[in-house]
């Protein structure tokens, strides 16, 4: 019997209303969903947001990995999009235990807050959202709790990419780096955050970090279904960064300059949306260093 193994479920896109805008929306990114599993337990790393997107994550679970102990859920880093599954997911496995490093927690906390849940989540998946919210519990000092009491899984923290406080999960025993919004597939990333040339830098130096790990298997946070999980996916999120920084360096005039650049670099990649945020967020942040 085998010891240790691993598999990803790509949360399909799903449909999002356009906040504010009456009518119009898009399609959210797929997400990944990473399920470690024994022959008796599992570790689940990251959800999907809505409540269908989460009960077919449950499907999968119990497909791929039936009649096991679901201990443990990691989740990588704060965005909405990575934990609002974690009701219907306890509800299905109360005896798991969620878990993040503290800055995590502490992000999730601000994502569910009022006003910035209304208008960041609720106006874009409304009713579709599972309540009440559930939150991680901090892990200990080290990062790192074990499955069993003898596979190791530590949370390793590499700093601001597409959000602060990120995280990827090392499960040396596969070589298997769980990297959420670190690393991205052939999906656009998201740079509304990672607004200035100082912030995409950090994320190129915690790409590094993960690099450092010498990992076999990288699965991104994004990324479309059925591609292989790996490790040129960290290089080319690196390229993309250092693409977009290329393409502002050039003195872009308007948004749609840069939306029009990256995606001519990139026409194979899926949510130009995220370009567009990610040009906004640029313009914003040029307009605040000149104020």
């Amino acid at each position: 019997m085998f010891e240790l193994r691993s598999a990803v479920y790509i949360a399909p896109p799903t449909p999002f209303q356009n906040p504010g805008k009456g009518s119009g929306g898009g399609h959210w990114s797929p997400i990944s969903c990473t399920l470690i599993y024994s022959a008796s337990e599992a570790v689940l790393v990251d959800t999907p947001i809505t409540i269908q997107q989460t009960e077919d994550l449950i499907a999968f679970i119990d497909r791929i990995a039936p009649k096991r102990k679901l201990s443990y859920i990691y989740i990588t880093h704060g965005h909405g999009d990575h934990f609002f599954g974690l009701p219907i997911l306890l509800h299905k496995f109360p005896e798991a235990q969620a878990l993040a490093t503290t800055g995590t927690v502490r992000h999730m906390e601000q994502q569910i807050e009022g006003n910035n849940y209304q208008r960041q989540w609720e106006s874009r998946f409304p009713g579709q959202i599972a309540r009440p919210f559930v939150l991680a519990q901090p892990l200990s000092a080290t990062n790192e709790f074990k499955l069993q009491g003898r596979w190791s899984f530590q949370a390793i923290e590499v700093g601001r990419t597409d959000t602060h406080d990120s995280t990827v999960l090392w499960v040396p025993d596969l070589r298997l780096a769980v990297c959420g919004d670190v690393i991205y597939g052939q999906v656009h990333q998201m740079l509304l955050e990672a607004n200035t040339a100082a912030k995409r830098e950090e994320w190129i130096r915690a790409i590094e970090m993960v690099e450092a790990l010498d990992p076999l298997y990288v699965v991104p946070g994004h990324c479309q279904e059925g591609e292989i999980m790996g490790c040129w996916h960290l290089e080319n999120t690196k390229e993309y960064i250092r693409d977009f920084s290329r393409i502002v360096d050039g003195k872009p005039k308007s948004p749609r300059d840069i939306v029009g650049a990256m995606t001519k670099l990139y026409p194979d990649r899926y949510n130009t949306g995220a370009v567009i945020l990610g040009a906004m967020g640029y313009f914003q942040a040029l307009k605040e260093s000149r104020i």
